[in-house]
């Protein structure tokens, strides 16, 4: 049996770092978190302090890339973000280049940040890189950091 890493499994290790990692860098100001969710997604759930909200399947059918049938059903979820592509690349070379931020995608889960730090690398910001985890990462790292939610674990998260 092969013991080798599959190719999409080494360009996922590539392409995340921990949340604790990437929360790291940006105190430090090395990095920006981008949140890729939908609005809606971000007005249900919440969103983590600081983070720059830029919807990825918006982009993605901005720069004319066929969504597929779920990113479709997501995105007629809610009101799409108005976003065009000069406001997107400005956003993004301001950060990337001109702060020379490292962009920290972070989606629910972290499976559509990878995606997201994918596209972005192929757009050429090859410091684009996916937070683990994502959101639920940090709600967890919240609930673990808040003394009420440790005394009583029993109690479902707000």
């Amino acid at each position: 049996m092969n013991d080798l890493p599959s190719p999409a499994a080494d360009d996922h290790a590539h392409l995340e770092i921990s949340l604790p990692t990437a929360l790291e860098l940006c105190r430090l100001g090395l990095g920006t978190m981008i949140d890729i969710r939908q609005s809606f997604e971000i007005e249900m759930k919440g969103a983590i302090p600081d983070t720059v909200h830029i919807p990825l399947f918006e982009v993605k059918a901005m720069l004319g890339d066929t969504l597929t049938e779920d990113e479709q059903d997501v995105l007629d979820a809610g009101k799409p973000k108005e976003i065009d592509a000069r406001s997107f690349f400005k956003m993004i070379n301001q950060l990337h280049h001109g702060r020379d931020h490292l962009l920290l995608c972070v989606c629910n889960s972290g499976r559509r940040s990878l995606a997201a730090a994918a596209l972005l690398r192929e757009l050429g910001y090859p410091k684009a890189l996916s937070v683990a985890g994502g959101f639920q990462a940090w709600k967890k790292l919240q609930l673990g950091a808040d003394p009420a939610a440790a005394a009583n674990p029993a109690a479902p998260p707000g």
